[in-house]
């Protein structure tokens, strides 16, 4: 079961405390160069202390007994300070595991307290997190496989904050049929882009109010006021189509959510790059990183075009 609002708040509040001590600007572009990709003492706290890797095992099972909207919740927080984290994976890897008849208690336990690390493959020659990850699930033609041995090879990527990789396994053995993972990853990755599509639309907004041309603020101007409006809009609107698809989930309403917030993102940094101008595209500033999110994260399970297709029959009917 997920927990209240008024406890999903706190976790989150949580969540943003510990990234405000120990993920500033700085601290996330050292973890992009680190060895695994990710703050590795920022992870052990969000498990130790947040309990992040265990919010959707239940209890019984060595977790927090959380539901999907819980980890949407952390998702999106660490997504609006693009910090890079297993959770994503490790959570997909959960959930899969828990669809079976027969969970596997210890694996498990392993990623509820963030000793182990998921990941669930899709396509095997783009994963995330695929480098890093000791628990590999496949999903593909409607059932899952238990990759227990397996080789990875890291990807160039546009994106920074989320690596990549190719698998190959070696070793499998079937695991059931698959409960729609698909669908649950569009949702968790549509509540991440909504979480960084909203920062970084905060930062274009106190950027415009700097900025001076002509002797004023940038935001001062008639234009850039319509411009920005129209952008809250479109990222509130993504947020509500997100909170309502996490609430009732389904195929339909998983494609709508990944449609909703891929577009929204998109317009905000790409919006966010104009409005900052030449300073955007420097290493120093932030709203490469967004956009290179933004883009990244438009490919990652499919694109916008793939989703419409899985909607038209909805549409029709």
């Amino acid at each position: 079961m997920s927990t209240t609002k008024e406890e999903r708040a706190l976790l989150v509040s949580t969540v943003a405390d510990l990234i405000g001590r120990h993920a500033g600007p700085e601290a996330v572009r050292a973890a992009l160069d680190s060895e695994r990709g990710y703050d590795e003492r920022l992870w052990q706290l969000l498990c130790e202390q947040v309990g992040a890797a265990a919010l959707v095992v239940p209890e019984d099972l060595g977790g927090a007994g959380g539901g999907l909207i819980d980890a949407a919740a952390v998702l999106a927080e660490l997504a609006r300070h693009l910090v890079p984290s297993p959770l994503l994976g490790s959570t997909l890897a959960e959930l899969a595991l828990l669809s079976v008849e027969e969970p596997d208690g210890d694996t498990l336990g392993a990623l509820a307290e963030g000793s182990s690390i998921g990941a669930v493959v899709f396509d095997p020659e783009v994963v995330a997190g695929g480098d890093v990850a000791d628990v590999v699930i496949g999903a593909a033609d409607g059932t899952l496989t238990r990759w227990t041995a397996f080789d990875a090879h890291p990807l160039p990527t546009m994106d920074p904050t989320r690596r990549l990789s190719r698998l190959t396994p070696r070793e499998t053995v079937p695991l059931g049929t698959d409960p729609g993972l698909a669908d649950l990853a569009a949702l968790l990755l549509a509540a991440e882009q909504v979480g960084a599509a909203t920062r970084c639309l905060e930062l274009t907004v106190a950027y415009a109010k700097e900025r001076v041309q002509f002797g004023r603020p940038i935001g001062s101007f008639q234009a850039l006021k319509h411009r920005m409006a129209d952008l809250y809009v479109l990222v509130q609107t993504a947020g509500a189509v997100v909170d309502a698809a996490l609430a009732d989930p389904s195929p339909e309403s998983a494609a709508l959510a990944h449609v909703t917030a891929t577009e929204a993102f998109g317009a905000v940094a790409g919006e966010a790059i104009q409005i900052h101008g030449g300073i955007a595209i420097t290493w120093e500033c932030d709203i490469q990183l967004y956009f290179k999110r933004a883009h990244g994260s438009a490919q990652l399970l499919g694109t916008v075009g793939d989703a419409l297709r899985r909607l038209e029959p909805v549409a029709l009917a």
